[in-house]
């Protein structure tokens, strides 16, 4: 199974769907699509705009690829989990955000071995290939800087 998360902006970001509804590597894939805000139909994708926190993890539980914008807190949901993610920034240029610091996240993630991301252009499809032939770098939380809190608290 694979989930897609947009999150929770108020601006549209469709252009993910239309990539993952027009993929050929996902064609036989079961998907479930969080649309937030973002109103798109989909006789391929089942998608819910807004999912509790129990149910949204479930999802998480049982995809094999997340597909999400290149918001910090779904990516690193994926991250913990030990999921293979395929993150999509939101791009300013198509009025998905406000600015463009999803594309900084997600390229230092990719750099950091942890995800893929989606550049503009990109193919989903070559992408998502190399997603499933990858083994990621496991995310380790760094206990020293929780230490640190702790001994001020």
């Amino acid at each position: 199974m694979v989930f897609v998360s947009v999150g929770t902006q108020k601006q549209d970001f469709s252009r993910i769907f239309k990539l993952v509804e027009n993929s050929k590597v996902l064609e036989n894939e079961e998907i479930i699509g969080q649309s937030g805000y973002t109103k798109y139909e989909s006789k391929k994708i089942k998608l819910i705009p807004f999912i509790k926190k129990d149910e949204f993890a479930t999802y998480f539980d049982n995809a094999d690829i997340i597909i999400c914008h290149g918001g910090v807190g779904t990516i690193f949901d994926g991250l913990y989990k030990k999921k293979k993610v395929l993150a999509v920034p939101r791009f300013a240029k198509y009025k998905e955000h406000v600015n463009d610091h999803q594309i900084q996240i997600c390229k230092k993630l990719q750099e950091e071995g942890y995800i893929l991301y989606l550049d503009d252009g990109e193919d989903i499809d070559k992408k998502l290939e190399i997603l499933k032939n990858t083994t990621f770098k496991e995310y380790v939380i760094d206990e020293s800087y929780l230490d640190i809190l702790r001994k001020q608290i």
